[in-house]
């Protein structure tokens, strides 16, 4: 071992090192994550408020009271269900989609 290193500069040397290959990485992870869903539940709750707003507009102009109050509902539910489909597609096609292993012809 050379003179001019001594045992506590080494073990300094590896701290740092795990550190920086460990801590740092997983810090960086927990506030990617944290914002992610901190911006999932924003989307969510106006996708939500979007919908209740869609459903108060053909209540109060569409004018189907009575026996047909329940058209309303069916189409909110629809764009809902539209909504979410289009979602599930873009996670499922988007940069989170696997990538698939090309087959070699024979």
């Amino acid at each position: 071992m050379p003179e001019d290193t001594a045992p506590d500069d080494i073990a300094q040397l590896v701290v740092d090192y795990v550190r920086q290959e460990t801590v740092d990485p997983l810090r960086s992870l927990g506030q990617f994550l944290s914002w992610g869903i901190l911006g999932s539940l924003l989307i969510a709750l106006g996708t939500v408020l979007l919908l209740v707003g869609v459903l108060r507009l053909l209540q109060t102009e569409t004018g189907l009271t009575g026996n047909l109050s329940w058209i309303p509902y069916l189409i909110v539910a629809m764009l809902a269900i539209i909504v979410m489909a289009l979602a599930a597609w873009r996670v499922t096609a988007g940069p989170a989609a696997r990538r698939s292993i090309p087959k070699t012809g024979s």
